[in-house]
């Protein structure tokens, strides 16, 4: 497994960990990845819960998912810049096909560009599924499969030029 897809798979991990119960410190999210079989340094999670956006509060830490203390527009602006990072790092094609909207990834990697596709609730979009590298994106209809398949390229160019594929 590459370090890339091991990165992926340990911060899914702390998301699955965080929604089962508070966990209250970086040591005992340590402690509860290490149950799972994932060993990480303490400032690689540190730099993992940076870059997952998770908060610390009284109640130990939340996923910015469920974040309700962030007013309807600032938690829209979260999933709209998280939607954008998740086109720009991970998405490697994007093709409309019939009402559906295909989304190819590295391996490992749709799980969270779907959940960043589901956060974002894009007009038009129904749901998605996620396999390992690919994404199917439900659209109302073949139009706004279209619609959707254009709003997510600009995405992804500007993910190609910064890794100098485009």
């Amino acid at each position: 497994m590459n370090s890339h897809s091991t990165a992926l798979r340990r911060r899914d991990e702390i998301l699955k960990v965080i929604r089962d119960g508070a966990v209250h410190s970086q040591e005992e999210l340590q402690h509860r990845l290490a149950r799972r079989g994932i060993e990480v340094a303490q400032p690689t999670l540190s730099r993992d819960l940076k870059d997952l956006g998770l908060a610390k509060t009284a109640a130990g830490y939340i996923d910015p998912g469920g974040d309700a203390m962030a007013g309807d527009g600032e938690l829209r602006a979260r999933r709209e810049e998280r939607l954008e990072r998740a086109l720009r790092e991970w998405v490697l094609g994007v093709a409309a096909a019939g009402n559906l909207v295909v989304v190819k990834t590295p391996p490992a990697a749709a799980h969270p560009v779907a959940r960043a596709l589901d956060e974002a609730a894009l007009e038009g979009a129904v749901g998605t599924i996620a396999g390992d590298d690919t994404i199917f994106l439900a659209a109302v209809s073949a139009a706004a499969a279209q619609r959707l398949a254009r709003r997510l390229e600009p995405g992804l160019a500007a993910g190609r030029a910064r890794r100098g594929r485009g």
